[in-house]
């Protein structure tokens, strides 16, 4: 079925680049992608680009100095260069664009100060450069009318809040929103920072960010090390949620050499599913390794705080071995460097010794 998704998604998107000819400059040339599918940009003459995000919303980005052309189908919104005082409601995409640099032209964000882990963030919120302006589902519109941002981005979570979408329309700000978290393939998500070099004149810094991270991966010697590995985490309340078999975190293990103890579950689904404690000791009891997911439910320091959220933990293969590991809590909220995630769990695979200090998003429990 995602097979099948992916090509009309693909198809989609080369329809509506069809139509798309009649009323733009001629197309130059086809932004190349390596994995992404869920967005595409077609160069145009001029200086002009098209961007095609999957859900059909188009956007042609207008060169500094030049005006859109004339007779633009209504569904194609026109961003005149360069874009500045951008609202940016997605974490994932603030980190993609601080990673090209462009940090400066996010003035707003949905995202409190407390809640943020990305360092030049909070510096930017510190020296007044960035605004939280409420969460995504109570925006203050108040300040949004007085600030008039040219464009916004959200994530898909929008989708759930309509009444927000509509009220932006009507306050004439136009928005997309990131598909990012619908690629099936960690790497895909990293190469929506090409999307975000083309809004914001940084294409060369992306296309740098990108291939960087793409070479970490491809540069990890050890593939299938034989090590089975269970990913989850347990809510406040007590429920237990595992990654998906398709989970771009499975992916993730996969590219840096483990397996998924559980990657029959939901094979063609990303996201995560809820499970009872006995049923998921089950089938990822024996698992080698345990990636705990720390941000997400409890805040566990030790292996004895990890144990404490459920005794049944104890029986664990990997509890009884040590092999306990922890995401830090701003791995959700980085897109820019899932390379090294994925790095991070190839030298937990593959390295036997615990002095090990070169670990960036995962943390061992003692």
């Amino acid at each position: 079925m995602k097979r099948v998704t992916c090509l009309l998604l693909t198809l989609l998107l080369a329809l509506l680049t069809c139509a798309a000819l009649a009323d733009v400059p001629a197309v130059e040339r086809t932004m190349a992608l390596d994995y992404a599918k869920n967005f595409s940009v077609d160069y145009c003459e001029g200086g002009y680009k098209l961007i095609t995000i999957s859900d059909g919303t188009r956007f042609l980005t207008v060169p500094e100095g030049a005006q859109a052309p004339e007779n633009l189908d209504a569904d194609i919104v026109p961003l005149q260069l360069p874009l500045g005082n951008l609202l940016v409601s997605s974490t994932p995409t603030t980190s993609l664009i601080n990673a090209i640099g462009a940090l400066d032209a996010v003035t707003m964000t949905t995202t409190d100060y407390d809640t943020w882990y990305i360092d030049e963030v909070k510096a930017a919120m510190d020296e007044g450069k960035l605004t939280y302006i409420g969460s995504y589902k109570e925006p203050d519109f108040e300040r949004l009318i007085a600030a008039q941002p040219p464009f916004a981005v959200f994530s898909t979570m929008l989708l759930s809040v309509p009444d927000v979408a509509e009220k932006l329309t009507e306050l004439g700000i136009p928005y997309m929103l990131d598909q990012s978290t619908y690629e099936d393939h960690p790497l895909a998500r990293v190469e929506w920072i090409k999307l975000y070099g083309i809004l914001l004149d940084r294409e060369e810094e992306a296309e740098a960010a990108y291939a960087a991270q793409k070479a970490l991966v491809e540069g990890i010697a050890a593939k299938e090390t034989g090590k089975t590995v269970a990913m989850f985490y347990i809510t406040s309340k007590g429920a237990l949620y595992a990654r998906n078999g398709g989970d771009y975190m499975a992916k993730m293990l996969e590219l840096a050499g483990g397996e998924y103890v559980l990657s029959g579950m939901n094979p063609e689904e990303s996201g995560t599913q809820q499970m009872e404690m006995e049923e998921f000791y089950a089938g990822a009891g024996e698992a080698d390794y345990i990636i705990y997911i720390w941000s997400l439910g409890g805040k566990p320091e030790t292996l004895a705080d990890f144990i404490a959220r459920n005794e049944i933990l104890a029986e664990f293969k990997a509890v009884k071995e040590g092999n306990v590991w922890c995401t830090t809590p701003d791995f959700f909220q980085i897109s820019n460097t899932l390379g090294d995630m994925i790095v991070d769990m190839n030298n937990m695979l593959v390295n036997e010794d615990e002095s090990v200090d070169s670990f960036t998003y995962l943390f061992k429990l003692k």
